[in-house]
C-alpha cells in the first residue's frame, strides 16, 4: 500500500494505492476526521470503474459534499476506483477459484471490478486508524449493483447504501428492444433501456438465479430509487426481492432529475450546489449508516 498525503479543496486527503487480489494496484482517496480514533470507514464507489486516481482527485475536488458531511460526523470515508467493468463478466465468468502454482497465485478468471472493491475494503481495515468492525459501503448506479454483488458473497461489511443500483446483471435482465448490438463491438448498448414498470422487470429476469443472490446476502441494505428513473422498475425489483426474502432492507426513492443526485456536485462558480431532495437523501444516508455503525 502506497500512501502520499495531499491537500484538496482545502482537505486533508490520503492518496493510496492499493493492491488487489492479482497484485495490480487501484486508486483510493481517503479521509480521517479529527481525533485519535480508530474510525468507522464508509467506503464510496460511484458508477462504472476505470480512470485511476485522476478521477479520484476530480472527485475530491468536485463531488466531495457527501463525503465531507460524513466526516463532519465521525467517519473515515474514502473514494475508490476499481477496475473497468466487464461485459457480462459476473454472469459468464463464474465464481474466481484462487489456487496456487509455482508457489504464486493462479486464478481460472481475471478479477473483477466488485472483486478489486472487496480487496480495497480488506486493506483498509488493516489499518490503525481504521476500526475493522465498523465498515460500510455506498455505492451509486453500477456502484450500487457492485454492493449488492459484494454482499452476496462477502459478508465482511456492517451496512451498504445502494443508489439507484443499475442491477440488470445482478438480476439477469433479459432486455427488451430499447438495448441494441453496437455493430463495431458487438457488445451490448444499454444506455436507453426502459425499465420502469416493476411488473415488467420481474417478467424478465431469471428468477430463480436472483433469488439465490439474493438469499446468500446476510448484509443490511438501504435501496434508493429515484420517481421517473427509466430504470426505477429494476431499483424496485432489487428491494422487491430483497423484502421478500427476509432481508434485513430498507427503500425509499426520491423526486429528483438528477442521475447521481446523492452526491452533489460544484457550479461553474466552484460552489456546491444542494437542493431539499439531495439534503434529505445525504441526511437518510447518513442516519442509515450512523444506526448500524452505532454513531
Amino acid at each position: 500500500m502506497f500512501i502520499v498525503d495531499q491537500k484538496i479543496d482545502g482537505k486533508n486527503v490520503k492518496l493510496m494505492y492499493v493492491e488487489t487480489w492479482d497484485g495490480l494496484y487501484t486508486a483510493v482517496g481517503l479521509r480521517i476526521p479529527n481525533g485519535n480514533g480508530p474510525f468507522p470507514l464508509v467506503l464510496f464507489s460511484y458508477g462504472n470503474g476505470g480512470e485511476g486516481m485522476p478521477w479520484i482527485i476530480k472527485a475530491f475536488e468536485n463531488k466531495a459534499y457527501t463525503i465531507n458531511k460524513f466526516v463532519e460526523a465521525g467517519f473515515a470515508c474514502a473514494w475508490i476506483r476499481y477496475r473497468t467493468e466487464v461485459e457480462l463478466g459476473y454472469n459468464n465468468g463464474g465464481p474466481l477459484i484462487r489456487d496456487k502454482r509455482q508457489g504464486s497465485d493462479l486464478f481460472n478468471r481475471s478479477p473483477l471490478e466488485y472483486e478489486d472493491e472487496i480487496s480495497v475494503v480488506e486493506q483498509l481495515k488493516s489499518l490503525p486508524i481504521i476500526d475493522s468492525n465498523r465498515v460500510g459501503l455506498v455505492g451509486m448506479s453500477h456502484g450500487g449493483e457492485m454492493a449488492l454483488k459484494i454482499i452476496s458473497e462477502y459478508h465482511g461489511l456492517k451496512a451498504v447504501v445502494a443508489s439507484e443500483p443499475a442491477a440488470h446483471e445482478f438480476l439477469c435482465l433479459n432486455p427488451d428492444k430499447t438495448t441494441f448490438i453496437n455493430e463495431e463491438t458487438q457488445l451490448r448498448n444499454i444506455e436507453k433501456m426502459e425499465m420502469y414498470e416493476l411488473e415488467k422487470v420481474l417478467e424478465r429476469i431469471d428468477l430463480p438465479r436472483a433469488k439465490d443472490r439474493i438469499n446468500k446476502i446476510r448484509t443490511p441494505i438501504f435501496i434508493m430509487g429515484r420517481n421517473n428513473d427509466h430504470l426505477q422498475g429494476i431499483f424496485k425489483a432489487v428491494y422487491d426481492l430483497l423484502n421478500s426474502s427476509g432481508k434485513d432492507s430498507e427503500w425509499n426513492t426520491y423526486n429528483h432529475d438528477l442521475h447521481g443526485f446523492l452526491f452533489p456536485e460544484k457550479n461553474s462558480k466552484g460552489k456546491y450546489q444542494v437542493d431539499e431532495i439531495q439534503t434529505e437523501a445525504i441526511s437518510d444516508t447518513l442516519y442509515y449508516m450512523s444506526k448500524h455503525m452505532k454513531i
